[in-house]
């Protein structure tokens, strides 16, 4: 089967497209024929060698998101599975793939009228940006901001929000902007947090990180939370210590998400409904643009650039 390796860490250039075989579903495990694959920030940062330290090589096959329909089962599964539509969670790669495994555990079904591309728009970003708010503890009034919106979690934080009131959104153009207004944002500020809107918020949902990230813990109110669920501009700066002692005083609460953390029959059962909610119209599935998987390097390139609103969606 086809497959999108990185071969050199670093540039998109050091992915290549390679030949596996299709894999065998284990105990415990769906194989899937892939229709959708979600590009993500995480496959990004994998990509670039920020977490070469958990020991991956050359030859890691990126991708954490995918759809498409069950065409086998290992031992422990029901058979029931196959034939069936779902969503699945690939782990921290081997999602950039025609067929792929995934335990049953990771797999949600789909409803009919849910496209796969859709699936893998919504199926890790709309949980996210669901449990990084409730993390946040967010109540109705308070103010938000979410920082790097014009990605698909970012997106869904805003939709998410927009439900409780203010959301102020960072961004990189008046064309994004009007986008994420169209979506539910109040306020649209650049990338360095200028522009009409609040001086300071309650809930900071922070998708980038890097070293710009004191700035925006500095826009905390009093009692103020930030829920760090991305690093695509960079890990957490040292100076962000200084940032924390000054503002001791304002009782603030930092904290990061991963959905590891969250109980499988709750990230089920939150995606399910997400998913159920895009058939209702309520929640939107952004996609930017859907290219063939051989494409994957121009696909995290645009990342890179910082072209991408919503998703990107790789088809075999």
């Amino acid at each position: 089967m086809k497959a999108i390796a990185i071969q050199t860490f670093g540039s998109p250039t050091g992915m290549r497209v390679v030949d596996l075989p299709v894999p065998t579903a284990e105990p415990g495990q769906v194989l899937i024929e892939v229709e959708a694959i979600g590009v993500g920030g995480v496959d990004a940062v994998i990509r670039r060698g920020a977490l070469n330290s958990l020991g991956l090589a050359a030859g890691f096959v990126p991708g954490s998101e995918v759809a498409g329909v069950v065409t086998g089962a290992g031992d422990g599964v029901d058979d029931a599975w196959i034939g069936r539509r779902v969503w699945a969670f690939t782990g921290m790669g081997g999602g950039y793939v025609e067929y792929a495994t995934a335990a049953v555990g990771d797999i949600v079904a789909l409803p009919s009228d849910l496209t796969s591309i859709d699936a893998v728009t919504l199926g890790s970003a709309a949980p996210v940006a669901h449990f990084a708010l409730e993390r946040a503890n967010l109540k109705a009034g308070e103010s938000v901001l979410v920082r790097g919106a014009a990605g698909s979690l970012g997106i869904a934080a805003v939709e998410i929000a927009a439900r409780t009131g203010s959301v102020t959104v960072t961004t990189s153009s008046f064309e994004r902007g009007d986008r994420l207004r169209a979506l539910g944002a109040t306020h649209v500020l650049d990338r360095d947090g200028n522009g009409d809107g609040p001086e300071d918020f309650d809930v900071v949902i922070d998708v980038i990180a890097g070293p710009a990230l004191p700035r925006f813990v500095e826009r905390l109110a009093p009692n103020g939370r930030l829920v760090l669920i991305g690093i695509v501009g960079g890990p957490l700066p040292l100076d962000l210590v200084d940032t924390l002692t000054a503002s001791f005083r304002k009782s603030l609460s930092i904290s990061t998400l991963s959905l590891d953390t969250i109980p499988i029959a709750d990230r089920d059962r939150v995606r399910a409904d997400y998913f159920a909610s895009a058939t209702r119209g309520e929640i939107h599935a952004i996609v930017d643009e859907v290219l063939p998987l051989d494409r994957a390097a121009e696909a995290h390139r645009r990342m890179d650039d910082g072209q991408v609103f919503g998703r990107i969606v790789l088809t075999p």
